[in-house]
């Protein structure tokens, strides 16, 4: 007489955790193993004592779970193409940005025009707004009193005074209150994109014809 195998729930189930278990299987490999499972249970549902069948809830249970595991793969595989569009969109629209004015955080006056230009946001509201301009040493050579100022990004001119020249760089400072308290400030430049690289987690960061280097994210305006 022939020996007949009768294959138990966990040999089903064993097929099941060692698909749920593999992060980087392949979409040929979750079929294959889907396959495995499906055949596994339908041999067990045929070798099933008829007096002691299979719970119907367990079945049910074993089938949603490979459907849910095999769905899984798809939308990781289509997560993955997505990833990789979205990595050559993002690299495309770096390059667009070779040439052209951004700005970033920093504090540098550009005086491309012959005039000193700055920028700067405000967390809040402020009564009163000062911006210093400062020299290459640090000392204070004019005072600009913006009044008040909504939150958000703003923007000045300095007119540098006659004979004015400094070589080192030109920067500011900005200050604003609200009644006694104080308000928190950023400042901003505009400086000019010279190249665009990758960084190691997939982003893009600037490097600026002024030397520094900025990630995208920080660009809070094109142009400016």
């Amino acid at each position: 007489m022939a020996t007949t195998i009768s294959p138990t729930t966990a040999d089903a189930s064993s097929v099941f955790h060692q698909l749920r278990g593999t992060t980087t299987t392949t979409a040929s490999k979750m079929q294959e193993a889907s396959d495995q499972f499906l055949k596994l249970l339908v041999t067990q549902m045929q070798s099933q004592d008829p007096l002691n069948p299979m719970d119907n809830a367990q079945v049910t249970s074993q089938m949603a779970q490979i459907n849910t595991v095999s769905g899984l793969g798809t939308v990781n595989e289509s997560l993955k193409g997505m990833s990789a569009q979205l990595l050559q969109m993002q690299a495309m629209q770096g390059a667009s940005l070779v040439g052209n004015s951004v700005v970033v955080p920093g504090n540098a006056v550009d005086l491309g025009t012959g005039k000193g230009v700055g920028h700067f946001e405000l967390a809040g509201a402020a009564d009163a707004v000062r911006v210093e301009v400062l020299s290459s040493a640090g000392r204070v050579v004019d005072t600009l009193d913006m009044g008040a100022e909504t939150s958000g990004r703003h923007s000045f001119t300095w007119t540098p005074p006659e004979g004015f020249r400094d070589d080192g760089g030109v920067r500011f400072r900005v200050s604003a209150t609200s009644g006694t308290a104080g308000v928190t400030t950023t400042t901003l430049m505009r400086d000019q994109v010279s190249a665009v690289s990758s960084t190691a987690s997939g982003g893009l960061s600037l490097q600026l014809k002024g030397g520094s280097t900025v990630a995208y994210s920080d660009v809070r305006a094109f142009g400016g």
